[in-house]
C-alpha cells in the first residue's frame, strides 16, 4: 500500500488463509471500527463482468455470510497489528453501467457475533458463581482461537441449589453482558495478538496504562494529526443515590449517594467537572447485599467523562497505529485541554496509497495532571 505499510487479508471458514491474488487486487477500500463493546469491518471490491469474484468465488460461497471468517492486519515498520478478526454478516453487489464502477461490498462484525445467534434457555448452572459460568460459556469458542480472560467479581455469591439455580437467558453474548453488567464489568472480544487469535475479555474496564505517542495540532512541524475537536459536556456527569434496606432486619431504608468516580480509570484532569444530574434508581431495594455491592461498584466503574475529543490522522505522518482502549497524549489544545486521554474508539480507513484513522478520546476534567506527554 504505502512505503513501510503493508495490508494482510485472510479469508476462509473457521481458519482463514491468505486471500487469493485476484481478491487482493480487487480491494478498493477497507474500513474497520474498533469500539468500546463491539468492532466491525467493511471491504469494497472492484468487480467487472469477467471478474473471478463474480464468475467463480461468489457462486461458490467464498463470501457467504456467517460462514466466512476475515482477518485484517497491517504491518508498519516491521511490526504486525491485527485490526480485525471477524465474520462476514452481509454482502452487497452494486452493478454499474459505467466501466470500473461495479462494486462488491462485504460487511461483518468481530467474533462475538458467533455468540449472538443461538438462544440457550435450557442451560442451567447449579451452584456455579458468575466467573465459572463465564468460563463454561466461552469454552465452546476455543475452536475459533478465542482465549478467555475473565476476572472474578469483587464479591461473587455462590447460589445455593435448593434456593436458586441460575438459568441462561438469551444468547451467549446477551448472557455474558448481563453477568458483566451485574458486576459493573465489560465484555468484548479483542483481535490478536496474532492472526487467527482473539481474546474474550470479561472484567473491569481497565485501560492499558502505557501511553501512546502524543497527538499534536497547531504545532507547525510537530503537527501529526489532521484535525482535533474538543467538547465539554456539562450534563455528562451525575450522582446516583441508591436506596437499600438494612442487612439485619431488611426493613430500615438506607440512602447512599454514589459519587461519579471511576475506580479503574484514574482521573486525568486536575479540575474535574462537577456532576449536574442526580438519579434515584429503585432496582436495588429487593436485591441481596452482595448483589447490591456489585451494582454500586458497577456504577462507580461506569462513571462518564465530561470531555470528549474527536479527530483524524494520517498513519504515515503519525508514525504508528493508534489503538483503542489505551492512553494517548494531546498537545496543541491549550492549557485547559492538553494532557492525557483515554482512547474510546478508532476507525481505520485504508485505500491504496492511504491509511487514515478517525478517533474518539475522553477524560474527566480540564487541565492535565501530568507535566508531560510521550512525544
Amino acid at each position: 500500500m504505502l512505503q513501510g505499510i503493508h495490508l494482510t487479508l485472510m479469508i476462509g471458514p473457521v481458519l482463514p488463509v491468505p486471500a487469493p491474488k485476484a481478491v487482493v487486487d480487487a480491494v478498493q477500500s477497507v474500513q474497520i471500527t474498533n469500539g468500546k463493546d463491539k468492532s466491525g469491518f467493511q471491504i469494497s471490491f472492484a468487480v467487472g463482468k469477467t471478474s473471478p469474484l463474480l464468475t467463480t468465488m461468489l457462486p461458490a460461497g467464498f463470501f457467504d455470510p456467517m460462514s466466512t471468517r476475515v482477518v485484517i492486519a497491517v504491518t508498519l515498520g516491521g511490526m504486525p497489528h491485527v485490526l480485525m478478526d471477524g465474520i462476514v454478516t452481509r454482502q452487497d453487489l452494486a452493478p454499474s453501467s459505467e466501466p470500473g464502477q461495479s462494486t462488491l461490498t462485504i460487511t461483518g462484525e468481530d467474533l462475538s457475533v458467533l455468540m449472538d445467534v443461538v438462544e440457550m434457555p435450557f442451560m442451567r448452572y447449579p451452584a456455579m458463581p458468575s466467573i465459572a459460568r463465564v468460563y463454561a460459556i466461552l469454552a465452546k469458542y476455543a475452536a475459533f482461537g478465542i482465549v478467555p480472560l475473565a476476572i472474578p467479581p469483587f464479591i461473587d455469591d455462590v447460589p445455593i441449589p435448593t434456593k436458586e439455580v441460575p438459568t441462561h437467558k438469551g444468547t451467549d453474548l446477551q448472557y455474558l453482558k448481563t453477568l458483566a453488567d451485574e458486576c459493573g464489568y465489560v465484555f468484548y472480544v479483542e483481535p490478536g495478538p496474532l492472526p487467527g487469535q482473539s481474546i474474550a475479555y470479561w472484567g473491569p474496564d481497565i485501560r492499558i496504562p502505557v501511553p501512546q505517542r502524543a497527538l499534536g495540532v497547531n504545532m507547525d512541524a510537530h503537527t501529526n494529526v489532521e484535525s482535533l475537536n474538543f467538547s465539554l459536556d456539562g450534563l455528562a456527569k451525575k450522582v446516583v443515590v441508591v436506596t437499600i434496606f438494612d442487612p439485619v432486619k431488611n426493613r430500615v431504608p438506607i440512602v447512599v449517594p454514589v459519587p461519579n468516580i471511576n475506580l479503574f480509570k484514574p482521573p486525568l484532569g486536575a479540575r474535574p467537572t462537577l456532576p449536574a444530574k442526580v438519579e434515584f434508581p429503585d432496582y436495588m431495594t429487593k436485591e441481596q447485599m452482595p448483589s447490591v455491592i456489585n451494582r454500586v461498584l458497577g456504577i462507580l466503574a461506569r462513571s462518564s467523562d465530561a470531555i470528549s475529543v474527536t479527530g483524524s490522522l494520517d498513519v504515515l505522518r503519525y508514525g504508528r497505529v493508534l489503538r483503542n482502549r489505551m492512553l494517548v497524549g494531546v498537545r496543541g489544545g491549550g492549557l485547559a485541554y492538553d494532557g492525557m486521554y483515554y482512547v474510546n474508539s478508532v476507525t481505520h480507513n485504508l485505500k491504496r496509497g492511504e491509511f487514515k484513522q478517525s478517533f474518539e478520546l475522553s477524560r474527566d476534567g480540564l487541565i492535565s495532571n501530568t507535566p508531560k506527554v510521550l512525544v
